[in-house]
């Protein structure tokens, strides 16, 4: 019996030595691996106003590119950078404030290795256009900011319209999770595209883009044609930048036509409410590009505006911008422009969602046309005096103007791109997904880190292979050990014998 115990006792020991070293290990060999976050941070230097943006990607990347999502948002008090045409200086100056936010949401230990990029779009494409030296000095002014700050500037200058386009496309099928990564499934929204991605409309002040993969080989535009690696996988993608046709130079444009058809200096315009009255100088009228052709002098130098209220009359005013009469391809958009057969669902985004979450009309179950179309109607029809007090908080130039854009959004859908009551309901205006804004920026940043090389991800404390042989042995010994146990307690009858 002492015999036994013994035997007892060194497989009691040898069990708990087993199940400790499996322990061990397992712990060991999963234990979180320390967190390497990387940031970004780039300024969108819109027309209208500038945002900054800070990201956040993991330095091991997956499929080359990197995890990004967004962390901050600032937006630069006062107008966008091409206002400061007069006033080059302040253009930088303007930036201060929100850089210094950035600098608190970054450790400080990295704010050198962060790399800041600035990106201008269609306002200051319209400057370069109307003054190029002008342009070139606001850029000076704004990276000579960007240079003080603490963080690696890596440049500021104007991007395309197309690659604005392309960028906002990445930015939504990236959230939205149609491109292949791992650990985003929570961000994954309600739109689901019948394509293998979702298209992407952006509406800003000067400018709109559409964009979305076309499955039409060959194409009869190859100017319009981007093509993108992403995940492993070949895309080629449509777009188109339509500069003047933001929101708020198209409504420049139609005051400039409606002026021009005009005898006296004032007049009667439908897209703005009934009562509400506005004082225009013509200078400021026709200053840039998108209003300076054909321009004809006028006897006085300030334009009276005042409002009438007719959504339908507003409709056939704005429909004037769109030139649908010369199709040189297959199908266009408007003056002259080829569009693929549009594919899939869209994401709208920018000014789109901006005047649509406005009018209610960004519920997650996407509305019919004619429900858009009359919630527009009600609203313009609608007293000023009743608008204002209703929306008080709200400054007054933005709010005289919902009329005027909600009649764009859906003139510019219907009859510039071709969007009818079948299709309709595949448009999702789309503010954030997630965490992150809907945009170019993040498209924009998710290019950028391609060129960040990508650290040497922290290693666990043994290789797979030798994890897997390891757990295997203390396995094998664990299951011998109690093999032999249960040997002694059930000794077989010829062993019984050979004792006895």
């Amino acid at each position: 019996m002492s015999w036994t115990r013994k035997i007892l006792l060194i497989l009691g020991f040898l069990s708990t030595l087993a199940a400790i070293a499996l322990i061990t290990v397992a712990v060991t060999q999963n234990q979180p691996l320390p967190k390497n976050t990387k940031y970004g941070i780039v300024l969108d230097a819109g027309s209208s106003h500038t945002n900054l943006y800070v990201y956040e990607w993991p330095a091991e990347k997956e499929n080359d590119t990197g995890v990004v999502q967004q962390v901050e948002v600032c937006k630069v008090e006062g107008p966008g950078i091409s206002g400061y045409s007069h006033d080059t200086e302040n253009a930088g100056h303007s930036l201060v404030q929100c850089l210094r936010q950035a600098q608190g949401v970054i450790p400080s230990k990295q704010h050198q290795e962060t790399p800041v990029y600035l990106g201008a779009t269609a306002g200051m494409r319209l400057l370069s256009l109307e003054n190029k030296n002008a342009a070139d000095k606001v850029l000076s002014s704004v990276e000579k900011t960007l240079r003080s700050a603490p963080f690696s500037f890596q440049g500021a200058r104007i991007i395309s319209g197309q690659e604005e386009g392309a960028y906002g496309w990445i930015t939504i099928n990236y959230l939205l999770g149609n491109f292949k990564q791992s650990g985003w499934t929570k961000l994954l929204h309600s739109l689901k595209s019948v394509s293998e991605t979702s298209g992407a409309l952006d509406l800003g002040g000067a400018s709109t883009q559409i964009t979305f993969v076309s499955d039409e080989s060959p194409s009869e535009s190859p100017e319009n044609l981007l093509y993108f690696r992403l995940y492993g996988k070949d895309y080629r993608v449509y777009t188109h930048s339509f500069l003047c046709y933001g929101k708020d130079q198209a409504l420049q444009q139609k005051l400039a036509r409606d002026l021009q058809s005009t005898e006296g200096n004032s007049i009667l315009d439908p897209c703005f409410h009934q009562g509400y009255q506005r004082t225009i100088n013509i200078s400021d009228l026709f200053k840039n590009p998108c209003t300076s052709v054909g321009k004809k002098q006028f006897p006085f130098s300030q334009l009276y505006v005042m409002g009438e209220g007719n959504y339908e009359k507003c409709r056939r005013s704005i429909q004037n911008l769109f030139n649908k009469t010369s199709c040189p391809y297959s199908s266009c958009s408007f003056n002259g422009i080829y569009l693929p057969p549009l594919q899939g669902d869209f994401g709208a985004f920018s000014a789109f969602y901006f005047v649509m979450n406005f009018l209610n009309l960004t519920n997650d179950n996407p509305f019919a046309l004619d429900k858009v179309a009359s919630a527009v109607q009600s609203f313009c029809a609608r007293p000023w005096h009743e608008v204002k007090q209703a929306y008080h908080q709200i400054k007054e130039k933005y709010l005289s103007e919902y009329c005027f854009s909600g009649a764009y959004i859906l003139s510019l859908l219907e009859n510039g791109y071709e969007f009818n009551k079948e299709n309709w309901q595949r448009i999702h205006f789309l503010g954030k997904i997630g965490s992150s804004d809907a945009g170019w920026t993040l498209g924009y940043m998710l290019n950028l880190t391609n060129m960040i090389p990508a650290e040497e991800p922290a290693a666990p404390p043994l290789s797979h292979g030798s994890y897997v042989g390891l757990m295997v042995l203390c396995s094998l010994v664990l299951v011998s050990v109690l093999v032999l146990a249960w040997l002694l307690f059930h000794k077989p009858k010829c062993l019984q014998k050979g004792i006895v």
